[in-house]
């Protein structure tokens, strides 16, 4: 049985998926697969294309935005923005661990101005800490105050 896991509404979060996984995303209502990991991070991953091969085929949109380990950068974060908003249904974004795919939908939640408060409980209830990246969601939330 696959670990997505809701962070709100429209997007939930998974460690690695598999072909089959996409199969199941699809039955579940999810529109568009996000793939935070990068390629050959471990020998034991599915490949990125198959990923996006599969969900394809299953009639869902799929995008690549790998996190390496050095950290998140603007980019990162407008692309997951830009994502979310162009989708046509819940996002279903994945990683090694779905952490880093976590990280980065609490930034874009910030980038968008929902509260700290708000992405850490969502972050918690689906069993992630936004710790880690609290002080660019503060970053960016006081930008859009400026």
């Amino acid at each position: 049985m696959s670990d997505f896991r809701p962070l709100d509404e429209r997007f939930s979060a998974s460690p690695q998926i598999s072909e089959a996984d996409v199969a199941e995303a699809r039955s579940r209502g999810f529109a568009m697969i996000v793939n935070n990991r990068p390629e050959h991070e471990s020998g034991d991953q599915t490949s990125g294309a198959e990923i996006e091969a599969a969900a394809r085929a299953a009639g869902l949109d799929y995008r690549a935005i790998p996190i390496t380990h050095s950290g998140f950068s603007e980019t990162q974060v407008d692309a997951l923005v830009e994502a979310m908003q162009s989708a046509k249904g819940p996002v279903l974004a994945y990683c090694r661990s779905g952490t880093r795919s976590t990280l980065l939908w609490a930034l874009a939640q910030a980038r968008q101005g929902v509260a700290h408060e708000t992405i850490a409980a969502q972050a918690h209830e689906a069993g992630y800490d936004v710790t880690p990246v609290s002080p660019l969601i503060d970053m960016l939330l006081a930008r859009r105050q400026a």
